[in-house]
């Protein structure tokens, strides 16, 4: 399960699939993981339906329920669905009432897109491959590998390309795992409990850590280093203590997190 930062919930969002940019057979579990931050109001899918390569899509599309958008290829070598994509979602923007957009395609083309959604205050997830363009992850809120989710009839998601999860052993999870994660990682984590503390040494709560991050790197995602969550990624970092502490709700604690070097 990734982090859900407070931007998330109830929102409405719209959902505009470049299908010249997606892997067939990705849709379902897509969907899935969009109805972590909200509620797909609007389900379009773009590309060329003439074109045999495409049609694989047709089963994917009536199981979720996702509108296909007619969209020729005029030039041989052209993506002709970027500008039907960002001509909708202008439209989306002015007449439909939605909270926030998930773009999901691996094509940069979409960088403009998504900077011009987010100066109108709309929350912009996107969704591609890991060959996705640095511009593009960057222009989004949250940016999510298609690679870390989970297809449905999958046992797992897909494990990450760097680092490699470490093989499942009778060792404590700690064991051997810090090792594995980038250096720069553990810098991101630890100046941003620095940032979100005003003494050094005080505890920061697991929930503002988890949205700083990802404010600062939106591709950040436990499923990238074989952690499910936020939690158990900085418990296996020895350089942080995590403890939960009592809220007024008896049946609830909060996790928080402290930089024992700092």
């Amino acid at each position: 399960m990734p982090i859900v930062p407070d931007y998330t919930g109830s929102k409405r969002l719209a959902v505009l699939i470049d299908a010249d940019n997606v892997p067939r057979g990705t849709l379902g579990g897509i969907m899935q993981e969009v109805a972590i931050y909200g509620t797909p109001t609007v389900k379009r899918i773009y590309g060329d339906w003439t074109g045999p390569h495409i049609q694989g899509w047709k089963n994917s599309l009536l199981e979720n329920a996702v509108t296909p958008i007619q969209q020729y290829s005029y030039t041989t070598g052209k993506n002709s669905t970027d500008s039907a994509m960002i001509i909708d979602a202008m439209d989306i923007l002015y007449t439909e009432r939605v909270d926030g957009f998930v773009l999901v395609s691996s094509d940069s083309d979409f960088t403009r897109l998504a900077i011009r959604l987010r100066e109108e205050g709309m929350t912009v997830f996107g969704i591609g491959e890991r060959k996705t363009p640095a511009p593009f992850i960057a222009a989004c809120d949250k940016f999510i590998y298609i690679e870390n989710i989970k297809q449905p009839g999958d046992a797992a998601a897909q494990p990450a390309e760097e680092p490699q999860p470490a093989k499942k052993k009778a060792a404590p999870p700690q064991t051997g795992r810090e090792e594995k994660l980038p250096k720069s990682l553990i810098r991101l984590i630890a100046q941003s409990v620095a940032d979100l503390t005003e003494n050094d040494g005080d505890a920061v709560y697991m929930g503002e850590l988890g949205t700083l991050i990802m404010k600062k790197k939106p591709d950040f995602d436990c499923r990238n280093y074989g952690f499910k969550s936020l939690s158990a990624l900085i418990k296996s970092i020895d350089r942080f203590e995590v403890d939960f502490r009592q809220t007024a709700d008896p049946n609830v604690k909060h996790p928080y997190v402290r930089d024992k070097e700092a």
